[in-house]
């Protein structure tokens, strides 16, 4: 009933909102290159003859769609209809995707679900790219954004695809992963991505690893590219509607109605629904801290988005040292991307929405790193960019994204070395790597195939 009241509300509300704000007008994207722009190795017209070429002139060269304009569906004019249409639209019939699903154990207990596409990967080669997906808020492998690009870029070529792999990292408690440790997920926490990509470069050694972050993944990507920078096991990303300075833009929401009453609560709402989901698993031991906060947040009624994470996430949301925080704004301090981007060493774009009504504040100056280019749409709304399609509503930024996909998957020249710190395997069967002890990963029973075009009960899509 909760779900469906925030669904209402969006409607309704956001339908009044829309009528009273203007048309978007000068709709050509504002993208932003470093003043000393990187030379990247790349392949030669398509032979094996490698030049070093700038990353902005690869990008106005072999990702031309990045410069052309958004021009959204007539009746999705502005950014909180393009965002309600996120959270509202049915997607089940478009861009089909079926995923065969890995559980990880991890080193403290918990479970990772990890979605590799496609199904079959017997026609695969083992270097082929794989695209490395992170999720948004309480999403999944299931979610409309991120089955607009793997469709396509898991397609096989013979049929205009880019024949790429693809695996989509599954927070804990997400799409169906069970909880089976006393801790949740939370935009700053990396430790699961690191562990996830870990298993993957074991297992994939030889291919590029291509980051993919949406809304709160794209967040923690970008954490995680920052704090491992040299060492970082993916060889480039792409950030969509990433959050970037939490703090900034948690104010923003809670300084406008909409924004603390549709969006924030709607957030809020749907961690809370997920929590419930789990509170038998939250609760397993009742002296714990976490079981506490599981009990607290019991209590809250449409909880904005600071409110649930100031009960929850700020104690739930990692583990020690760096878990519990005091409050809210010091997790989301603490938790931000903006500050990480200047220490970034793989190709990395980034896009977002000016319109976009939950990232209200975004930086574009790539925080000096020649690496980094960052563009701005004038419209899209919260990972919406809906324009016309093909026979349906099609997104903005699937063929940019591709573009790029095929840009550092394909034309860019990776070093042959594996990237990261050297893994080894223990006699417990855990995945380690050297210098960080206390964590790990090793696969255990159950998955297999799984449809991945519907969603999950009383969770709302596209956030």
């Amino acid at each position: 009933m909760g779900a469906l009241v925030s669904l209402i509300g969006l409607g309704i509300m956001g339908g009044f909102f829309s009528f009273a704000s203007s048309r978007y007008t000068d709709t050509y994207p504002i993208v932003h290159f470093p003043s000393k722009p990187a030379d990247i190795p790349v392949r030669k017209d398509n032979s094996d003859e490698i030049e070093y070429v700038s990353i902005r002139s690869l990008l106005e060269t072999r990702c031309k769609s990045l410069f052309t304009e958004f021009r959204p569906l007539w009746w999705l004019f502005n950014g909180h209809l393009q965002t309600i249409y996120c959270v509202l639209g049915n997607f089940k019939g478009n861009d089909r995707m079926w995923y065969d699903r890995k559980y990880l154990r991890l080193a403290d207990g918990g479970t990772l679900g990890l979605d590799f596409a496609p199904p079959d990967q017997s026609q695969l080669h083992n270097d082929t790219p794989i695209v490395v997906v992170q999720h948004g808020l309480t999403g999944g492998s299931y979610e409309p954004y991120v089955r607009a690009i793997l469709s396509r870029a898991c397609a096989p070529v013979a049929e205009g695809g880019l024949g790429y792999r693809a695996v989509v990292l599954n927070f804990r408690g997400c799409a169906g992963v069970p909880i089976t440790s006393p801790l949740l997920y939370s935009a700053g926490h990396t430790d699961d991505t690191r562990q996830a990509l870990m298993y993957v470069a074991h297992l994939y050694p030889n291919a590029p690893l291509l980051g993919l972050g949406f809304s709160l993944g794209a967040n923690v990507m970008t954490r995680y590219l920052g704090e491992e920078g040299i060492q970082a096991r993916v060889h480039s990303a792409c950030s969509l509607a990433c959050p970037w300075d939490l703090r900034q833009n948690n104010h923003g929401l809670l300084n406008s109605f909409l924004g603390k009453h549709i969006y924030s609560k709607g957030m809020g709402g749907n961690l809370l629904r997920l929590m419930k989901k789990h509170f038998h698993a939250l609760v397993q031991d009742p002296d714990n801290q976490v079981a506490h906060a599981a009990n607290a947040a019991l209590s809250l009624k449409n909880p904005t988005l600071e409110k649930f994470d100031d009960t929850f996430t700020r104690i739930a949301g990692g583990p020690s040292p760096h878990f519990p925080f005091r409050n809210a704004d010091e997790y989301y301090i603490w938790g931000s991307s903006h500050n990480m981007v200047k220490h970034i060493t793989v190709p990395f774009l980034a896009i977002n929405a000016a319109d976009d009504p939950v990232v209200r504040h975004v930086p574009m100056d790539g925080g000096g790193n020649g690496l980094v280019v960052m563009e701005l749409t004038k419209g899209g709304g919260h990972l919406g960019w809906f324009q016309a399609g093909p026979g349906y509503v099609g997104r903005w930024t699937t063929k940019p994204v591709l573009e790029w996909l095929k840009l550092v998957g394909q034309d860019m020249v990776h070093d042959p070395k594996p990237k990261g710190r050297p893994i080894s395997v223990g006699d417990d069967g855990f995945l380690r790597e050297e210098g960080r002890e206390i964590l790990g990963c090793k696969l255990i029973e159950g998955g297999g195939i799984i449809d991945g075009n519907g969603g999950e009960d009383g969770i709302l899509q596209g956030l």
